[in-house]
């Protein structure tokens, strides 16, 4: 029976023009040997099975070739040629640096550099996975690579670059090979189906060119493989079946299901993936990488960026289509962070499930965050208006953002608060009373992410409070400096109680100023309590527009020293009289007249 040969050998490019996906490096080359300027040593790098070791031999080939052809590749068909290709020539030699890496395996390689070609212009070393090379052996190997003989050129390969000495590396011309495109894998899968007469779907080559991740030796391999399960029909089945990748449909279906609310659904068709044995973990990425692709659909700039066949291209653009920019982060969202917490987890299977129950409700929750209810809750719930104390008026409204504005009464403000499903009553309307006469005490909610669907019960406590959205303000009204200073206080205050221990001192130490143009002064001390300003900046101006009923107010600040840090300055004797000198100029003409000195 004849020998099988495998494709990634049988059909390992011979000429440059047949090197897959590195025209950058063999029109590079060519030009070189075209010119006459070859370096005296290369280092190819980059991923297993691009073409490292190929384009070396190639090269090697092509240099010592007797009589190439016009557009400067080998003609295979010269003495040089011939033994090269039966692996009898003198003048090419290769070695494995995995398992030749000793000082003595390079001496023994130095001591061949010395004897001139027999036949030929150029001796070629080629040095396969060079970085495993000891230093020992990299140290005897420099002044050989840095003043070679003229008819000595060595080639290195390696995947890993950064293991190499620095020496090394100066000494070398250096060429990054990339990983091979998708669809260049795919073509060339298709010319060598077609040669070995092996029906293929074109479905079926994208996914094993896919599954190669850019590398051609992957590709081959498993194009073999597939090829002996198929009995010579590849097919798409076939394909995902024998090397275990999840179906696409999979992930249009759950996808379908989430769009649509339907939990149900979505877990049960992760139940059937886990039968047919894949990992949870496989399955949470792949549906980050099915969102991925959806966002790549939405922008016709964008669509190149999707390696797939162009069956499965039309439903990708399709599902895109009904898919939400907004719901599609928030998957990612969600699904990358059950991909962090799915090793550690005990219930590694509930980690998947949550995350899927978070997805099918992330519409309902942007519709709540921009104050909608679900249709479902809106035709059941009436809408309900609570009333406080005297011409105090509360409008019911989603947990998330309630608003209560207080009149001028000495009197405490109580109020019954509505559940989580009150709805937004239109006709009611809040009293509002001039800023002028004041408020009593003030509780001020801190802005948060909307993080659930429904709001928690101890949300639910915080209903009257101050809306810090900002409100809609047709006169601006005239406020004094002690008007503003009692709001400033009391959100200082609110900062305190949140733990933002930075804001509250930074709005505290140094007394703010208020410019006749309504602009606010705030004197910090360096860079990072300007950061503390700016981080704050809108909330502040939300809450004191809305409570002083004034748009043009503004925030500044500027660095210097305010009362405080001056004090604090004072640390020695000399300080101390220097700035009382500065209050009272007759204290030096005292300490002139009675001849003192400073005690320091």
């Amino acid at each position: 029976m004849e020998n099988f040969i495998v494709s990634a050998r049988k059909y390992r490019p011979d000429k440059f023009n047949s090197v897959v996906g590195q025209s950058h490096i063999t029109n590079t080359l060519k030009n070189a040997i075209k010119t006459g300027q070859l370096a005296q040593a290369f280092l190819f790098c980059g991923p297993r099975g691009v073409g490292k070791t190929t384009c070396a031999r190639v090269l090697a080939k092509t240099i010592n070739c007797q009589t190439p052809t016009a557009d400067f590749e080998a003609c295979g068909e010269c003495e040089s040629c011939l033994s090269f290709k039966h692996g009898s020539s003198m003048n090419i030699h290769e070695l494995d640096a995995a398992s030749n890496n000793s000082v003595e395996d390079i001496r023994s390689l130095v001591e061949q550099v010395r004897y001139a070609p027999q036949a030929g212009k150029y001796k070629i070393y080629i040095i396969d996975e060079v970085h495993m090379l000891s230093t020992s052996a990299f140290n005897a190997f420099l002044k050989t690579l840095e003043e070679p003989p003229s008819y000595a050129i060595f080639i290195l390969a390696t995947t890993e670059k950064h293991k190499i000495l620095p020496t090394i590396l100066s000494r070398c011309q250096i060429f990054d090979f990339n990983r091979i495109k998708v669809e260049d894998i795919a073509h060339h899968l298709e010319y060598i189906a077609k040669t070995e007469d092996v029906k293929f779907e074109p479905d079926a080559l994208h996914i094993i060119a896919q599954k190669a991740d850019g590398a051609m030796r992957d590709a081959c391999s498993m194009f073999d493989q597939i090829t002996s399960f198929s009995q010579g029909n590849i097919t798409y089945k076939a394909a995902i079946d024998n090397l275990n990748i999840l179906d696409y449909d999979y992930y249009f279906r759950v996808t379908d299901a989430l769009l649509t609310e339907d939990i149900s659904k979505s877990l049960l068709i992760f139940d059937e993936i886990l039968d047919k044995g894949f990992d949870g973990n496989n399955f949470i990425n792949g549906i980050c990488s099915h969102f991925r692709d959806l966002l790549v659909c939405k922008d016709p700039a964008t669509v190149k960026l999707l390696e797939v066949s162009e069956g499965i291209r039309q439903k990708y653009l399709e599902q895109s289509q009904i898919a939400p920019v907004s719901f599609l982060l928030s998957g990612l969202n969600i699904g990358n962070q059950a991909d962090l917490n799915y090793k550690g987890s005990k219930n590694q299977r509930l980690q998947v499930e949550l995350a899927l129950m978070k997805m099918c409700h992330i519409r309902a929750a942007l519709n709540l965050s921009n104050g909608q209810l679900p249709q479902a809750e809106v035709k059941k719930k009436p809408d309900t208006t609570v009333k406080v104390t005297e011409t105090t008026t509360v409008t019911s409204t989603p947990a998330v953002e309630r608003t209560v504005v207080a009149t001028n009464t000495s009197s405490s403000v109580t109020a019954a608060t509505s559940t989580t499903s009150s709805t937004v009553n239109s006709s009611s309307t809040a009293k509002k009373t001039p800023v002028a006469g004041g408020m009593g005490s003030l509780k001020i909610p801190s802005i948060k992410n909307l993080s659930s669907v429904a709001a928690s019960p101890q949300e639910e406590e915080k209903a009257v409070a101050i809306n810090l959205e900002p409100t809609e303000v047709k006169n601006n009204q005239d406020f004094t400096e002690e008007q503003f200073l009692r709001y400033w206080t009391d959100y200082a205050s609110f900062a305190e109680k949140d733990s933002k221990i930075g804001l509250h001192t930074v709005m505290t130490v140094n007394k703010p100023k208020l410019r006749p143009d309504y602009t606010i002064e705030i004197t910090v001390i360096d860079k990072y309590q300007t950061d503390i300003v700016n981080d704050e900046r809108i909330n502040i101006l939300r809450f004191l527009k809305q409570q002083l009923q004034n748009n043009t107010i503004k925030i500044e600040t500027v660095i210097g020293k305010g009362d405080e840090q001056v004090k604090k300055t004072l640390y020695t004797s000399t300080d101390k009289f220097k700035y009382l000198a500065d209050k009272n100029p007759n204290l030096l003409e005292l300490r002139r007249r009675m001849d003192l000195e400073i005690d320091f």
